[in-house]
C-alpha cells in the first residue's frame, strides 16, 4: 500500500477523533458521535471474540489451557451481554464454554495461581445470567481454592506465610493480581451473596495498597520492578473500581481502598496525553502510548464517574476523551492496536520500552468491553 496514502489516512483518523472529542459536551458520557457509541462499540468487539479461537499470547497454535486474557475478554463480553440484555450474544458465549465439561476439559485452567483462578468468573457469571448450576459449582469451588491452603507444584515458603495471615496463598505482590484475585471473588460474592468472598478480597487489597502504591498514588509492577507499568496500574485501577462496586458502605477496608482508588485517579489524571491515551510507562514521556492501560484506566475512571466517587466536571471529560482514543484504536477488523505484549516484571526501564506492540491481543479486546459495559450501566 502506498505509504503516502497510509499516512494522510491516519492523519484523518486523527482529525476526527479529535473532532469527535470537541463535538459533543466534555462532561457527556451517554450521547456519542458516530462510530463511538459503546453498545455499538461493545457489539464489534464481543462479535469478533466470539469467531475467535482460543489464544494462546500470539504464539502459533491453540493454548494447553484458557490464558487469562482469553477469560477477562469472555468475562468482559459476558457483562456486555448482561447490561445490553443480549440473549442472543450470551448464547454465543455460552455455546463457546460448554467443550470445556466435555471435550475441552483439559483446557480449564489448574487453579494454582492467580492468572489461571481468574479463570474462575467466567463460570461464575454465566451462572448469575443463566442460574444453571453446574457453572456455580466450577466457579465457586475456584474461589474457595484460592483461599484453601497451599497445595500444588507453585507452592513456596511465602504461600504458607500468606495463608496464616488470613490471604490467598497465591500472594505474590504484582499489582496484576488485584484484578486477577478480586474479579474472582467478587464474582463469587455475585453469584451467592456471601459477604466473605468480599471481605477476601478486601483485605487482600489493603495489603497491595499498604505495600505498593507509591505517594503519587501510582505502583510498581512489583517491588523488585520500580517502573509504573502501564497495563500492570490498570489491572489495579481495575481491580479498585470492580471491588469497590460491590463493597458495602459500611464494610471495615472500604474506605482505605476508596483513598488508594482516589489517589491513584487524580495521579492518572496529570499523566493523561493530550489525545486520551496512557503510556506504556505512565510517567515517561519517552514511551509509547499503550491501548489496553488505557482501557483499563478508563473504565476506572468511567465507573468513578457514574458511582459518584470522582468529581464529574473533573473526570467526566478525561473519561470521555479516554473512550474516544481507546475506540480509534479499534482497527477494521475489529482488533485493538498498541497492545503491550506479556510482560513479566523487570529492573530495567529499557526493558518496558522495548515491549512489542501487538495487534489483535486479548489485553486490548478486554477492558474495550469493561468500559462498555460501564458506560452502558
Amino acid at each position: 500500500m502506498n505509504s503516502a496514502f497510509v499516512k494522510h489516512s491516519l492523519i484523518a483518523v486523527s482529525i476526527l477523533i479529535s473532532s469527535a472529542g470537541l463535538a459533543q459536551n466534555k462532561t457527556d458520557l451517554k450521547n456519542w458521535p458516530k462510530g463511538f457509541d459503546p453498545k455499538e462499540v461493545g457489539q464489534r468487539i464481543a462479535d469478533h471474540f466470539i469467531a475467535t479461537p482460543h489464544t494462546n499470547f500470539g504464539r502459533p497454535g491453540p493454548p494447553k489451557v484458557i490464558t487469562y486474557p482469553e477469560t477477562c475478554t469472555w468475562y468482559g463480553a459476558l457483562k456486555f451481554a448482561g447490561v445490553t440484555q443480549n440473549k442472543v450474544l450470551l448464547g454465543q458465549l455460552e455455546k463457546r464454554f460448554e467443550p470445556l465439561f466435555g471435550e475441552e476439559a483439559k483446557m480449564i485452567p489448574v487453579p494454582d495461581h492467580v492468572d489461571y483462578a481468574v479463570f474462575g468468573s467466567v463460570p461464575l457469571q454465566l451462572y448469575i445470567q443463566t442460574k444453571q448450576q453446574k457453572y456455580l459449582d466450577l466457579g465457586k469451588g475456584i474461589a474457595d481454592k484460592q483461599w484453601g491452603a497451599p497445595e500444588g507444584p507453585r507452592v513456596v515458603a511465602e504461600s504458607h506465610e500468606f495463608y496464616k495471615k488470613g490471604l490467598a496463598w497465591q500472594t505474590r505482590m504484582w499489582i496484576d493480581d488485584m484484578f486477577m484475585i478480586t474479579a474472582l471473588q467478587n464474582q463469587a460474592f455475585q453469584a451467592t451473596g456471601e459477604q466473605k468472598y468480599l471481605d477476601r478480597a478486601a483485605k487482600e487489597m489493603v495489603v497491595y495498597l499498604d505495600s505498593l502504591q507509591k505517594p503519587n498514588g501510582l505502583f510498581y509492577h512489583a517491588p523488585t520492578a520500580p517502573f509504573y507499568w502501564g497495563r500492570g496500574n490498570g489491572w489495579m485501577a481495575a481491580g479498585m473500581a470492580e471491588l469497590l462496586s460491590s463493597l458495602p458502605a459500611k464494610q471495615a477496608d472500604r474506605a482505605r481502598i476508596m483513598k488508594g482508588y482516589k489517589d491513584m485517579m487524580a495521579s492518572l489524571l496529570k499523566y493523561q496525553a493530550p489525545n486520551g491515551m496512557w503510556r506504556q510507562l505512565i510517567d515517561d514521556a519517552e514511551s509509547w502510548e499503550e491501548s489496553s492501560s488505557t482501557g483499563m484506566f478508563t473504565y476506572a475512571m468511567i465507573t468513578g464517574v457514574k458511582k459518584g466517587w470522582l468529581d464529574a466536571k473533573t473526570y467526566a471529560p478525561a473519561a470521555r476523551k479516554a473512550w474516544i482514543a481507546l475506540v480509534g484504536c479499534i482497527d477494521v477488523n475489529g482488533d485493538v492496536r498498541d497492545v503491550c505484549e506479556g510482560t513479566n516484571k523487570n529492573t530495567s526501564r529499557q526493558f518496558y520500552l522495548d515491549r512489542k506492540k501487538l495487534t489483535g491481543d486479548l489485553h486490548g479486546q478486554a477492558p474495550v468491553l469493561w468500559s462498555a459495559t460501564a458506560l452502558l450501566q
